[in-house]
C-alpha cells in the first residue's frame, strides 16, 4: 500500500476541493465523499499485481509520458465486424503486429439492446460483455494475450448516459424517486422547453429534440442523443461515485487508455447549450486525480469533438494544464486534411494551427484520418475566412464534393445528420471511398486507382507524423471501400455511418501479402509509415512541432526537432506536381545541406533559394536533416 498511500496523501486534499466545487452544498455531501474515498481504496486493493507492476513501468517513463511515445500505434475496430467475437481476436494479433499496430481500441463491448444500441453506446449493463461478443472472461483473455505481446488495450466508457434498459432506468421508469434522480426527470414540458430553447439538436433527422416522454411514470426524461439513451444527472454525487467505481472496474480489467465518450455533455444547465460547461471540466479533473491515486497507469481520452478552442480545454487549463484528459482527438486536423484534399489548398489547415499548437506538453492527440463516426466540419469560420473563403459556401462545397454531388468529384460518400434548418451536415464514407477508390474501381480507371492510393497514403502519412498517437480505423489498412450491407439491417439502415464500418473479409485481407494488389499497396505503404515512425524518436510527442511558412498553397508541412534530430514532413495536396522553394527549409535557425527522404529512400541536396523541391501529385516526403551548412 506504500505507493497508494503516497499518492493518496499527495492528492486527497485536491480531490476533496474538486469534489466540493461540485457537491459542497449537496445534502449528501459527506456520505458520498466518504464513499468516494472508499471506492479509491477498494480499486487499488482489487488491482491485480501484474497491473500494479505495469503502473510502475509506465511511471518510470515519466520524463516522456508512456503514451506520448513514437513506439505506439493504434487501431480502432468493431470486434464482431473484424473477427466475429472476442475468442477469435487473439488469432488476429499477428496480422496487426505485422502491420505495426500495438494498441487496440475495441469499440463498445458491453451489453446494449439489439436495435437500440447506437453502435454499443447505449449501455444496459456496464459490467457485462454483450453475448454477441463473448463473455467478460473472453475479454480478460484478450487483455492477457495483448499484455503477453506487449500490446495495449483501449476501451470506451459511456459516462453521459445509459440505455433506457439499464437497471437504473428500469427502476426510474417504475417511479422509484431515488433512481429518477439518477437522470433528468420532469413532470411536464415546462423545464424541458426551457432547456431546448438553447440546446442544439444532435441528430435532427433521426432523433429530434432532447427529451422523451415515459408513459409508465407520466414524466419527461432528458435524451440528448436518442430516445433510448437517458442522460445521467451528475449534479447527484451518487451518480458520480457509481460511475467512478465503473471506471475503476475497467481500469482493473487492464485497460491502458479509457476513452470517455461525449464528455462535453456530462453537465447540464438550463439556459445553456449543455455542452462544454465548466462543471464538465471539473468532473473530468476530479476523475483524473482519482485515477492518478488508484490506477495511475491508465490514461484518459476525452472524446470531445468540438471547436478547436474548446478542444484545448479538455487537456486542462491553469493549474490543471495537462491534468485533465491525457488525450483528445485531433478532430480539427482530421477534418482539415479532408478540406485540403477536396480543395487542393492548405490555407485553412494552416490557419487552425496557432490554436492547435497550444496543447500542453505531457498530453497527446489521437491523430486519425477516419474513425467509426462521421466527419464533421466544425472548425472555426474565422479560419475559413482567413484562408480567403466564405464559410457557408465553402462547407457546402465540401459536403457536395464528398457526397459525390459536385461535378467531377471522385468521392463516394454520403451526408449524415442533415439539418434542414441550418444547412449543416456531416460526412460518412470509408477512407478509400472518399479518396476515390470506389469510383475508380467501378470505372476500371487505372490512373484514378493510382491517384486514389496516393491520396490514401498521403492522408495516413500526415496523420501518422503529425504529433500524437496515430489511430488507424480497421479496413483502411487494406483499402476497404464502403460496405452497403447495412442497408439490409433494420437496426442499422437508418444510420449511414455503417457504410464505413465494414465486415472484414479475411480472404480479401490475405491479398495484403500478394504483390501489386491494391490491398498490398495500401497495407505495405501503411506498414512502412508506421515502421518509420517507430524508427524516428523525434516523432515522440514532446510538443516539438513547428509548421512551415506557406510558400506554396498546395503544400503543407512541419518540422519535428529534438536533441539535434530534425525531421521535415511535407505534403502536396494537389493533383499536379508542386514546386516548393528550398528556402522553406532554411527558416528555422539552421541551413540544411542534405535531406534523407525516408519514404523514397533517397538523399536530396538542398538547392538555392530560387530553385525548387518538386513534389509529385499527392506526394509527400519524410525528410531527415543529415548535413547542415555552416
Amino acid at each position: 500500500m506504500t505507493d497508494f498511500t503516497t499518492r493518496y496523501e499527495a492528492l486527497s486534499s485536491e480531490i476533496t476541493r474538486l469534489y466540493d466545487q461540485l457537491y459542497g452544498q449537496h445534502p449528501r455531501r459527506d456520505e458520498c465523499l466518504a464513499d468516494l474515498y472508499a471506492t479509491l481504496k477498494r480499486a487499488f486493493e482489487n488491482r491485480p499485481e501484474a497491473l500494479r507492476r505495469r503502473d510502475g513501468e509506465k511511471a518510470a517513463q515519466e520524463s516522456d509520458r508512456w503514451f506520448t511515445s513514437n513506439q505506439l500505434a493504434g487501431m480502432s475496430l468493431y470486434v464482431d465486424r473484424f473477427c466475429e467475437n472476442l475468442p477469435a481476436l487473439p488469432a488476429r494479433l499477428a496480422y496487426l503486429q505485422d502491420l505495426g499496430v500495438n494498441l487496440l481500441h475495441l469499440m463498445p463491448l458491453f451489453e446494449s439492446p439489439a436495435g437500440e444500441s447506437d453502435g454499443g453506446y447505449a449501455v444496459s449493463d456496464f459490467r457485462k460483455v454483450d453475448p454477441r461478443f463473448g463473455t467478460l472472461d473472453d475479454l480478460k483473455s484478450v487483455q492477457s494475450a495483448l499484455q503477453e505481446q506487449d500490446m495495449y488495450l483501449m476501451l470506451d466508457i459511456v459516462l453521459n448516459h445509459t440505455s433506457h434498459r439499464h437497471a437504473w432506468a428500469e427502476k426510474a421508469r417504475q417511479g422509484d424517486p431515488v433512481y429518477q434522480d439518477y437522470f433528468y426527470f420532469f413532470p411536464d414540458r415546462t423545464l424541458p422547453d426551457q432547456f431546448e430553447a438553447s440546446m442544439p439538436e444532435i441528430f435532427p433527422e433521426s432523433a429530434p429534440g432532447s427529451f422523451s416522454y415515459v408513459p409508465e411514470c407520466g414524466k419527461w426524461v432528458m435524451t440528448v442523443f436518442h430516445n433510448y439513451q437517458w442522460d445521467l444527472n451528475y449534479a447527484n454525487p451518487r451518480v458520480f461515485v457509481e460511475m467512478l467505481d465503473t471506471i475503476f472496474f475497467y481500469a482493473n480489467l487492464g485497460v491502458d487508455v479509457l476513452r470517455i465518450d461525449a464528455p462535453a455533455f456530462i453537465w447540464k444547465q438550463v439556459g445553456t447549450s449543455c455542452q462544454n460547461l465548466p462543471e464538465a471540466h471539473q468532473l473530468l479533473r476530479l476523475i483524473r486525480q482519482c485515477v492518478a491515486v488508484a490506477t495511475p497507469g491508465m490514461a484518459l481520452l476525452g472524446e470531445a469533438i468540438v471547436a478547436p478552442a474548446e478542444i484545448m480545454k479538455y487537456f486542462g487549463e491553469g493549474p490543471y494544464a495537462a491534468r485533465e484528459c491525457d488525450f483528445a482527438y485531433n478532430a480539427t486536423q482530421m477534418a482539415l486534411q479532408w478540406d485540403a484534399l477536396a480543395t487542393g489548398k492548405t490555407q485553412v489547415m494552416l490557419a487552425a494551427q496557432p490554436e492547435l499548437q497550444r496543447k500542453p506538453r505531457g498530453t497527446s492527440w489521437i491523430t486519425y484520418t477516419r474513425c467509426h463516426d462521421d466527419i464533421g466540419l466544425g472548425y472555426d469560420d474565422a479560419m475559413i475566412r482567413q484562408a480567403g473563403f466564405e464559410p457557408y459556401p465553402h462547407r457546402r462545397f465540401l459536403m457536395n464534393y464528398y457526397s459525390g454531388q459536385f461535378p467531377g468529384s471522385p468521392a463516394s460518400g454520403a451526408l449524415f445528420s442533415v439539418n434542414d434548418k441550418t444547412g449543416d451536415a456531416r460526412i460518412s464514407g470509408s477512407l478509400a471511398s472518399l479518396c476515390g477508390l470506389e469510383k475508380a474501381l467501378a470505372q476500371g480507371n487505372g490512373q484514378q486507382i493510382e491517384l486514389a492510393i496516393r491520396k490514401i497514403l498521403l492522408m495516413q502519412a500526415q496523420s501518422i507524423f503529425a504529433g500524437g498517437l496515430p489511430m488507424l480505423f480497421y479496413g483502411d489498412e487494406a483499402g476497404y471501400t464502403n460496405d452497403y450491407s447495412y442497408l439490409g439491417d433494420p437496426g442499422k439502415n437508418y444510420d449511414n455511418r455503417w457504410m464505413h464500418r465494414p465486415v472484414i473479409d479475411w480472404e480479401k485481407n490475405q491479398r495484403v501479402y500478394q504483390p501489386d494488389t491494391i490491398e498490398n499497396r495500401v497495407f505495405a505503404g501503411t506498414q512502412k509509415l508506421l515502421a518509420l515512425r517507430k524508427k524516428l524518436d523525434v516523432v515522440t510527442d514532446r510538443s516539438n512541432q513547428v509548421w512551415l511558412s506557406p510558400h506554396n498553397s498546395h503544400v503543407t508541412g512541419y518540422l519535428r526537432e529534438w536533441e539535434g534530430q530534425r525531421l521535415y514532413c511535407v505534403f502536396n495536396y494537389s493533383d499536379q506536381a508542386a514546386y516548393l522553394t528550398w528556402y522553406a527549409y532554411k527558416e528555422h535557425g539552421f541551413t540544411p545541406a542534405r535531406l534523407v527522404d525516408h519514404w523514397q529512400g533517397t538523399t536530396l541536396t538542398v538547392g538555392l533559394d530560387h530553385e525548387y523541391h518538386v513534389i509529385e501529385p499527392y506526394g509527400f516526403c519524410i525528410l531527415e536533416v543529415s548535413e547542415t551548412r555552416n
